[in-house]
Formats: C-alpha cells, structure tokens, sequence
C-alpha cells in the first residue's frame, strides 16, 4: 500500500463479492481505508476478505452479510456495523439486480425495486448518523445510463399491473438519481455530499442469464464492454478524489461529471421519491 491517502477512514461497499464492487473494495483498501465489504453468500464473502486482504495487504478489511432487497436484513447490516465502528466515511451503494421475470421478496416487494433503490434509500438512512459525524463524508450511488429509458410510474412502482425486466431496472435506475439529489439537499449543512455514477456496460455478467429481450440486450453490448477495473474507475474517484470536494447531487460518468436526462433533475419527483420511500420502509 503505496498510497494511504485514505488512512483512518471507513468505507462501507455493498455488492461488493464481484465485478465493479470487489474492485471499488480493493481500490480503496489499497489507499489505506478500514473497508467492509457486503456480501449476500458467507463463503463468498469470506473468500472476498481474504483474496483483498492479500492483493493489498491491507488487513483492515472485514465482511459482513444482507441481502439488500430484504429490509430486515438491511437494517441488522447498518445495526452490525455502527457496534464495529463510530464513524463512516465512505458508503458506495453498489448492490444491484436485473430480473427478466417478476418476483417479490419475502417482505412482498418487487425484487428489481427493492434491491436497487429501497436497499440503497433503508441503508443510507440507517447509517446517517455515522456518516454526519464525518465531514467530508461520501456516498457515491451506483446509477446507470439505463435512467434515460425509466421512467417514474407512481401509480405502480412495483410492476404489479405488467412487469418488464428492463423496465423495471430503468425505473430504479432513474430512482437512483432522483435519490441521491434530494439526499444531497438534506446533507448538504452537515458537509456530507452525495453523488451518482454511471459505470458504463461493465463485463461482469451482470444481467446475462436472463431471457427474453432483457438477455438480448446483454447480448448485444456484452462485445462493447468495458472491463470490471475500468467500470470501477469512476465510483473509486468519486469516493476519494480530492478533485471531487464539495460536488454533490451530481451524476458521473468516465470520470467526469456529466448530465442526466432532464426528468432526472425533477427536484419536486425527488422529493415525492422520498416520500414515498419513506411509506414504503415503514410499512412493510
């Protein structure tokens, strides 16, 4: 560990037993942060530690286990890691999913909804008071360019009336960045900045199994896609660049902060967002 810029910092990233999240784990481990990585299998998740423990040297590196679409499971996760540490410094919401198919969890939520927006939203919120007792703190909020095709169905986020695959993750995509605005809003008095990124079509199998037009998709950018390493780069700099101080409800991509499609810029959709999140973890 050459670079310990982040020496004495705790950063917290979720997916991260494979592809963009074990490498955006290693890159920060490898500056010197007290890294937990969240994965949903024990066995996996205890090979991760270890793989990362050893490509860094950095033995500050601990696992801890959720599901992300189980809400239960999310809030036992924030409840474990506030006993372990005082302080977060750096949250990166990585989990993600893309069912073809609809399913529910077992608190009856629909899957893609869950995982990729409520995970991200029950999380956060969970560990907000940690993550005011670092100024300077930063979430970085796994988006995509996916957003440009969702759209916010307010009378059935869930799919319950007709699901698509692709549809689904579109939506929860675009909730991703609506989140992270209205996050930024509230934590901006507290010097806590919140920002998304976008990756790119990451080569980590993400999404290959499934059928139907959403496999399809895969299959044809599948050829285009940027390596795990390269699809990590802009969540690793959004986590720890200096150049990055003082942005915040911002959207990335290569690097670069970029412009997201104009509905994802609806301060007033960002705020019903919240709101209705909000419905939505306590309710179930």
């Amino acid at each position: 560990m050459a670079d310990l810029t982040l020496s004495g910092k705790n950063a917290l990233i979720t997916g991260a037993t494979g592809g963009i999240g074990k490498v955006t784990a290693r890159e920060l481990a490898r500056q010197g942060a007290r890294v937990t990585v969240v994965g949903r299998d024990p066995v996996r998740t205890r090979a991760t530690v270890d793989e990362l423990r050893l490509a860094t040297g950095n033995h500050q590196i601990e696992g801890l286990l959720a599901d992300l679409g189980v809400q239960s499971q999310v809030r036992a996760l924030a409840t474990r890691f506030q006993a372990r540490h005082e302080h977060l410094d750096i949250l990166v919401n990585n989990a993600g999913a893309l069912h073809a198919e609809r399913g529910e969890t077992p608190e009856g939520i629909e899957q893609t909804w869950a995982v990729n927006h409520l995970g991200y939203f029950l999380l956060t919120t969970e560990l907000l008071s940690l993550l005011t007792r670092s100024p300077g703190a930063r979430i970085v909020n796994v988006a995509s360019e996916a957003h440009r095709a969702g759209t916010m169905n307010w009378g059935d986020l869930e799919g319950r009336r007709g699901y698509h695959g692709f549809r689904a993750y579109a939506q929860s995509k675009l909730a991703n960045i609506l989140f992270t605005r209205e996050l930024a809003r509230r934590l901006r008095p507290f010097g806590v900045s919140a920002n998304a990124v976008h990756p790119g079509v990451v080569a980590s199998g993400f999404g290959k199994n499934n059928r139907g037009m959403t496999g399809l998709l895969w299959t044809v950018l599948s050829p285009f896609a940027r390596t795990q390493e390269q699809g990590a780069r802009t969540s690793v700099y959004v986590a720890s660049s200096p150049a990055v101080d003082g942005l915040t409800g911002r959207y990335f991509a290569r690097e670069r902060v970029a412009q997201p499609a104009p509905f994802a810029l609806d301060d007033a959709a960002a705020l019903r967002l919240w709101q209705v999140s909000e419905e939505m973890i306590q309710t179930r």
